[in-house]
């Protein structure tokens, strides 16, 4: 175990070293008064199965050990019944809390700690992880995937682009045009709405399709890419125009396509995803037809949902050279039925399960879980995320990722959850920049 002092000057040099840089700052810590910083003991957070696992917990204020500090704590696996919890009072500020837990699989074990001052309630996590890159599915592969998927993919071809582009000027720039742009999708009378940028100079271009993350809201395009020579098309999934107030899709979002990702999820060929999965493919046949592309190029990126998107994009259009993928969604849906987290939307979660976890609708999750796509990707992927995910499980993303046999490279912040530090979209940017322009 650490030594408690040099886990003390462990955190006093981490926050030292994050004064010093204010946007790092920004993203790494809170603006509350109280921080709550839980640690496990090891630097990568990361255990080998049977291997003990501590956790540690520091009380800061004014950046300062808060001495006498009492927290609550919980410790078990990611959204499953903790197996312990507990008090604990921090003399020096630190400590560390709980008993040592193994676990005599692969997951990953959560540590939560909460204490209230001056009655503001404050909250730390952190998440080891133990062999995760051995985690496997609990989700089925039906016999008839492919042949479903192939189908589908087929009918959808039949339908005409009847592609519709309207110029943005005010959000084109002197190195390239924006456009709006409205396209026929996977049946007649269905859109695919998204922005798409392109360099203003003659010439042949690659192309990145940026698929979204969960929600309804409008777009602006990736416009730096395009200025740096990439054809850039960033769409949304829900049939809508990508360029109205916001307010709009706030109606939408309360109303009409609340909780969108349960539609229609007890009939494969009517849920929601499928209009989604397809659409992707309709971007890309969309790109291919623009004169600009250089008709060889084409990468695919997003997070979250758009992280599913881009691993199922891939494993379903051979068009596809590249993906970037950001903690992705739809990993391992039925994880919860089998004692785990599983992924977003988490349809068989406690919560869901009495409405959702019908025989009809764990058989369709199997034909859009991320994991049976992940299973056919075979091209280079750059894939980036942390330990502390509470939306999409790390158990959940993992079971995905393992699933992957082809070239792929993990830049893995351990400490970051549903979102990413400058430094991830930097990379992922060089990443996409040196594949696209060798």
């Amino acid at each position: 175990m650490m030594n408690r002092l040099s886990f003390i000057r462990t955190v006093a040099l981490v926050c030292s070293l994050l004064s010093h840089s204010l946007g790092v700052f920004a993203q790494s810590r809170s603006n509350q008064l109280i921080q709550v910083v839980v640690s496990p003991e090891r630097p990568d957070w990361t255990y080998a199965v049977g291997e003990e696992v501590n956790f540690f917990v520091t009380v800061l204020r004014h950046q300062a050990l808060m001495e006498h500090a009492e927290v609550t704590y919980s410790i078990g696996l990611e959204k499953m019944t903790p197996l312990q919890s507990g008090k604990a009072t921090l003399k020096t500020g630190t400590a560390a809390v709980g008993k040592a837990l193994k676990l005599d699989e692969p997951g990953f074990l959560r540590c939560e700690a909460r204490i209230t001052v001056d009655g503001v309630e404050y909250r730390g996590i952190a998440t080891a992880a133990v062999a995760p890159e051995s985690i496997q599915p609990t989700q089925q592969l039906p016999d008839d995937f492919w042949d479903f998927w192939n189908g589908a993919k087929a009918e959808a071809a039949k339908v005409p682009l009847d592609a519709k582009l309207t110029l943005l000027p005010e959000r084109s720039t002197a190195k390239a045009d924006v456009y709006h742009v409205n396209i026929q999708n996977f049946e007649t009378g269905a859109r695919l709405y998204g922005i798409l940028a392109k360099p203003k100079a003659a010439g042949k271009y690659p192309a990145v399709l940026q698929v979204p993350g969960a929600g309804i809201r409008p777009y602006a395009g990736i416009v730096d890419l395009a200025e740096k020579g990439v054809i850039t098309l960033q769409i949304g999934i829900h049939g809508i125009p990508v360029i109205y107030e916001a307010g709009l899709y706030d109606d939408l979002r309360a109303a009409s396509l609340k909780n969108y990702q349960f539609f229609n999820m007890d009939d494969r060929d009517q849920y929601y995803y499928k209009r989604v999965y397809l659409g992707c493919i309709r971007a890309i046949d969309y790109l291919y037809s623009l004169p600009e592309f250089d008709g060889n190029t084409l990468a695919v990126w997003g997070g979250s949902q758009g992280g599913a998107l881009s691993i199922v994009t891939a494993a379903l259009d051979n068009r596809v050279d590249y993906l970037v993928s950001l903690y992705p969604a739809l990993c391992d849906l039925t994880g919860y039925l089998h004692g785990r987290a599983g992924g977003w939307p988490h349809m068989f979660n406690e919560a869901n399960a009495k409405f959702m976890a019908k025989d009809e609708k764990i058989a369709v999750s199997a034909y859009y879980d991320v994991v049976n796509f992940a299973r056919a990707v075979n091209v280079p992927g750059f894939y980036t995320w942390g330990y502390n995910d509470e939306t999409c499980p790390p158990t959940s993303y993992y079971a995905a990722y393992n699933q992957i046999d082809a070239p792929k490279e993990l830049f893995l912040v351990q400490e970051t959850g549903h979102w990413t530090f400058p430094e991830q979209q930097t990379k992922i940017q060089e990443w996409l920049l040196a594949k696209l322009q060798p």
